[in-house]
């Protein structure tokens, strides 16, 4: 690989305006600093650490569909249905002298056989105890005892700026160790994890292994990278320590980890919302409710679209990962209290959690097409927009729920995102139950002012403001 470098430099010098009078004098001697602080040396915390790290390599039976990232990337290698065929590499680091290791779970995904080599060369065929997507952290086993260990260390005392190291083996190279500093914490990608943010280089085949303080304990598992080119360009994200020992903790107990489900869709509260809720100030607490499944804890509960989560148990909710996490933490069965935030209006509400099933939330989370059949029947077009009273069976589709039903959209309507077969169930913080109320709301409004709406598509919820209608 070609590394292309290019290094600029400029000087400059600071002289007196001219005819200034500036009396010469002698050069300043540098002055030696009380006290020298050394990069550190990790030299001997990688010579503890190494030998609990390890390489990990999976095959995978060949199919009449290439797939996985060996074939994608040598597809001419004739392979014949049946066959055990190089899937990938991976890292991870030894929990236990009795032999279970850490890793990624896209490591072994799809894996029929997984192997593990220590640092002395010695190769043994592991079993995959369990794996859990959701976080990306599997479990593993060989069999073999008196094997060095890596110490658990507190992800919860990271520092911002502090030194971490990454032991692994990128591109199969064993053994390579990385060094830079914690960006960030609580870093959020759109999964349930809050990542620890580095700037260790981390490349393919890192994936599973362990990032290290400066104690040379473990503090976390290197998972992901953010680069437009697939390798590393100077973000990395590691999961946790105290997460994926959790997670580790129910696989080795029960070979999958199992969470609680209230039944929400949630998403981070819109700024605009916040505002219309009168919400905290910066940034918007809580986390919107888009949609709520049929028959669900939260169905059951009361809960609504368009609700927003305040807390739960009285604990503040921090957006809609904070809350997923909190949900997920907690056991099925268990009791919750959820305060909410439903149009400027404080209530609470009792449930309790089913348990998750990921193939199910998945299925629920599909976004419905929304009926569009236009209905003039008592229309009142404002900001664009023509409404109707909805019919008994829709109030009963919508599990109660009031409103009036978009009928057709111009102008500034259209450009907010509305559709024909939308239900607005509030103007602002205000309930709407009929056309008549709709208009009554709205008459009251600024017309030089966008309208605030909480519409819902099918089962979905959405704050929108439409704009005004030139």
């Amino acid at each position: 690989m070609r590394v292309a470098a290019v290094g600029l430099g400029a000087i400059f010098w600071l002289v007196p305006p001219v005819g200034a009078q500036t009396p010469v004098q002698a050069p300043m001697q540098a002055q030696p600093p009380a006290q020298t602080q050394l990069l550190p040396d990790f030299a001997d915390l990688v010579e503890r650490a190494s030998p609990a790290v390890v390489n990990i390599r999976t095959t995978e039976r060949a199919t009449d569909s290439p797939r996985g990232p060996f074939r994608r990337r040598a597809p001419a290698v004739p392979q014949q249905p049946g066959d055990e065929v190089p899937r990938g590499e991976g890292s991870g680091f030894i929990l236990s002298a009795d032999g279970y290791v850490m890793t990624n779970a896209h490591v072994v995904d799809g894996a029929t056989e997984v192997y593990v080599t220590l640092t002395d060369k010695r190769e043994f065929k592991a079993k995959i105890i369990g794996a859990d997507e959701r976080t990306d952290v599997a479990l593993v086993k060989i069999d073999a005892t008196g094997l060095p260990s890596l110490k658990i260390g507190d992800a919860g005392r990271l520092r911002v700026g502090e030194w971490v190291l990454a032991i692994g083996s990128p591109f199969g190279l064993e053994s390579t160790v990385t060094a830079g500093i914690v960006s960030a914490k609580q870093r959020e990608t759109g999964s349930d994890v809050p990542f620890i943010q580095t700037d260790v280089a981390v490349n393919p085949g890192n994936s599973g292994g362990p990032l290290l303080n400066i104690r040379g304990e473990a503090v976390g598992i290197n998972s992901q990278i953010l680069s437009p080119i697939g390798s590393f360009v100077g973000i990395s994200f590691a999961i946790p320590i105290d997460e994926a020992m959790r997670v580790a903790d129910q696989l080795k107990a029960t070979g999958r980890v199992v969470r609680g489900y209230l039944g929400i869709q949630p998403i981070d509260v819109p700024r605009e919302l916040a505002e219309e809720y009168g919400l905290a100030k910066g940034k918007a607490k809580g986390a919107f409710v888009r949609q709520v499944v049929s028959g669900t804890p939260a169905d059951k509960a009361g809960i609504q679209p368009g609700d927003v989560v305040i807390s739960v148990n009285g604990k503040p909710v921090d957006g809609a990962v904070d809350l997923r996490r909190t949900l997920g933490a907690l056991k099925p069965g268990s009791a919750i209290t959820l305060q909410c935030n439903r149009r400027g209006k404080l209530l609470d509400f009792k449930a309790s959690l089913a348990e998750l099933n990921p193939q199910v939330a998945a299925a629920a989370t599909e976004r419905p097409e929304a009926p569009v059949e236009p209905r003039a029947a008592g229309a009142a077009k404002v900001w664009g927009l023509s409404v109707a009273n909805l019919t008994d069976a829709e109030r009963q589709s919508l599990r109660g729920a009031n409103g009036v039903r978009v009928s057709a959209v111009t102008g500034g309507a259209e450009a907010a995102g509305l559709k024909a077969g939308d239900v607005i169930v509030a103007v602002g913080t205000a309930d709407v139950t009929d056309v008549k109320q709709f208009e009554a709301v709205v008459s009251k409004l600024d017309k030089n002012k966008s309208l605030p709406v909480t519409v819902l598509r099918g089962d979905w919820a959405q704050f929108l403001r439409i704009p005004v209608l030139k």
